[in-house]
């Protein structure tokens, strides 16, 4: 029980460490829906990790009524878990998020199976997803990855990447320690422009050679 409410306690530490509008721990107690919908997740994940039948989804439906925001109970997630916004994000049954994790708005933690097995993504450490993206079936997004706003991501992320586009592609291959945590659109680059530019180039030699 300690743990539960030593974890509880980095849950509202951390909204109000990363979002500068907490102006107060009461305000995230009473304001954040992403911190209420973690919180039941909390108490009905650990019900469901007791067996305990039907309870476990009546608190889960609860949650998502009041939040917007839908987390199986079987999904395991880790310490200092955050969802800014929230309105919208749905995490699968067998998702799995390790600590430090950000999502923003609209996010998608999906699967790709019908059956009944691991078919939903694994986050490690200091991951941070935009708003809208969608991580769809039985892939990892590796420690302190980025996913960019409205990318769909389908394959394995490596470690310190950043992903941004349909379907995801890497752009950044390391992410520097100031950076971490932090989804720095503006210095993502965009594969469509850069693929643009390269055709744009390869034209102009064309038209140079003749």
């Amino acid at each position: 029980m300690n743990n539960f409410f030593k974890t509880i306690k980095e849950d509202i530490g951390i909204i109000y460490k990363k979002d500068p509008a907490a102006r107060n721990i009461l305000e995230v107690l009473l304001c954040y829906p992403g911190f209420h919908a973690l919180l039941l997740h909390r108490i009905s994940h650990k019900l469901w990790t007791m067996k305990i039948p039907i309870i476990p989804r009546i608190i889960s439906n609860i949650s998502r009524f009041l939040t917007g925001i839908e987390i199986h109970p079987a999904a395991k997630i880790g310490k200092r878990f955050f969802i800014d916004h929230g309105m919208g994000v749905v995490i699968g049954e067998t998702t799995e998020i390790g600590d430090d994790v950000l999502l923003y708005q609209g996010v998608t933690l999906g699967g790709t199976s019908a059956r009944n097995e691991k078919r939903h993504p694994t986050l490690k450490r200091g991951v941070v997803v935009g708003a809208g993206a969608k991580i769809l079936g039985n892939i990892t997004i590796g420690n302190y990855a980025k996913i960019g706003a409205g990318s769909v991501v389908i394959d394995d992320v490596p470690d310190h990447a950043t992903v941004v586009g349909v379907p995801g592609r890497v752009v950044i291959q390391k992410v520097y320690d100031d950076e971490q945590g932090i989804l720095m659109h503006n210095r993502i680059p965009d594969p469509v422009w850069c693929e643009l530019n390269r055709l744009k180039y390869e034209l102009k030699e064309l038209k140079d050679e003749k």
